[in-house]
């Protein structure tokens, strides 16, 4: 699972941004400030989302060293967004650099563009006893290998790349177009939106993996 390391010193705003991170699959921790980032960063953690003030040190400082010791992909998400501080982060290293308020769904995204840019995103999702190795195309559930049709494992891969993100009919339907030579339409799509619950659901009749979000599509 990927690892994500949180230095920020404002307890709310850290208790908010991990439960959000490892609703979105990562494993986030938090520390309030730099010498508590010292203490815990090491090569185990894939990214670090930093802030530049912090009560015990310099963000730019910290990100230097991190950089420095373990070459780990840093992104800023500060409320020091004037045009100094952006050139200061990317001048030393930061692989992005967010402003605060962000919008979460949009940080999760420029996370996972970082991770792959960097070469460290995972290829194994867990969620809910299902496990998806997309680098040998294997899927199981509760420890045992399910068998899904061409069109089945990229519907569910169309799934996993828009986590947490509805999806419509129509958006679906554009992604899964004409895979493997099968005419898909909106009829084929529902049908294969049952096999895949009926696969990888522990209750098809009440599905906790793929929801349903009434009148506008479907949700990972």
């Amino acid at each position: 699972m990927t690892r994500i390391l949180i230095v920020e010193d404002d307890s709310a705003i850290a208790r908010n941004l991990t439960d959000f991170l490892r609703g979105e699959g990562f494993d986030a921790v938090s520390v309030p400030g730099a010498a508590a980032a010292l203490e815990a960063v090491d090569e185990s953690f894939d990214l670090a989302l930093l802030d530049v003030g912090l009560p015990d040190g310099n963000g730019f400082a910290l990100c230097s060293a991190i950089k420095q010791r373990f070459g780990t992909p840093i992104i800023f998400l500060t409320a020091s967004g004037d045009e100094y501080s952006v050139v200061t982060g990317f001048d030393l290293g930061a692989d992005d650099y967010i402003a605060k308020p962000f919008r979460p769904r949009e940080l999760a995204s420029r996370i996972r563009s970082v991770l792959r840019r960097a070469g460290r995103a995972s290829s194994v999702v867990e969620l809910e006893g299902l496990r998806v190795d997309t680098e040998k195309a294997q899927v199981t559930k509760n420890g045992r290998e399910v068998y899904l049709s061409a069109l089945e494992y990229k519907l569910l891969l169309v799934f996993l790349n828009n986590r947490g993100q509805v999806l419509s009919r129509a958006k679906l339907l554009d992604e899964i177009w004409d895979v493997g030579g099968d005419f898909v339409n909106d009829n084929t799509l529902t049908v294969y939106i049952k096999r895949l619950r009926d696969k990888i659901e522990d209750d098809p009749a009440e599905p906790r993996i793929i929801k349903t979000v009434r009148g506008l599509g479907y949700k990972l």
